[in-house]
């Protein structure tokens, strides 16, 4: 709220909650998938002096060396399945239009035609909005855009994907190169598609979300 103190918490704001929570909670049919879209941007890869050593038992923590060079930063797409918890992703130099109708490209190519409605979660930036993106999607009808409403991050299930990614992969960041970097997120994506599971999200979770957002507009 102090971010965008001008945004109102008002029955717009309550819509367009009840409308995302409602594709993350009713049952879908057949032809339907709901996927949360975003992006983790400029990971960076960090090549130390010294390898990184693990922990050893004895209460020996890792020895990380302090020093470090860049060498470049790689950009993560990344689409969470609501209802299998299955993650697609691709890595690129940068983030713009053109990579992000690419990873549109691959969801496409990904899912069976015979999906015929898939409703992609995404926050508001311009990107997402752009004029190209626009045009790809006049010719990809089945593709539905549901946008959050401004600083919600937290709508967007693939950000919880994103913090345990964060937690188990670069907590400590030492990779050698963007090529390492790129390995170690797609060694990641597999073993967690091999266990994949959604998360929980409920309608009483969502009442108390939006009971808070109507003593927001109340104030």
């Amino acid at each position: 709220m102090w971010l965008s103190p001008k945004q109102p918490r008002d029955a717009a704001f309550c819509a367009t909650v009840e409308e995302i929570v409602g594709l993350y909670t009713r049952t879908l049919a057949d032809h339907e998938v709901v996927l949360c879209v975003d992006e983790k941007t400029s990971l960076q890869p960090r090549p130390r002096p010294t390898p990184t050593l693990s922990a050893q038992p004895g209460n020996v923590p890792n020895r990380v060396e302090h020093e470090y060079k860049r060498a470049g930063a790689l950009q993560l797409f990344a689409a969470f399945d609501t209802r299998s918890g299955k993650v697609y992703k691709e890595c690129h130099d940068r983030k713009r239009q053109v990579e992000f109708i690419h990873f549109l490209e691959m969801l496409d190519s990904k899912i069976p035609a015979s999906v015929t409605d898939i409703h992609i979660i995404l926050d508001n930036l311009r990107m997402h909005k752009g004029k190209e993106v626009q045009k790809w999607l006049e010719k990809h009808k089945r593709f539905v855009f549901h946008f959050t409403p401004v600083h919600c991050s937290w709508m967007n299930q693939v950000e919880q994907w994103f913090s345990i990614l964060q937690r188990k992969r670069f907590r400590i960041s030492d990779s050698q190169s963007k090529s390492d970097l790129r390995a170690k997120i797609d060694q990641f994506t597999r073993e967690w598609n091999e266990h994949a599971h959604p998360f929980n999200w409920t309608t009483k979770s969502v009442a108390k979300v939006m009971a808070q957002a109507k003593l927001a507009k109340a104030a």
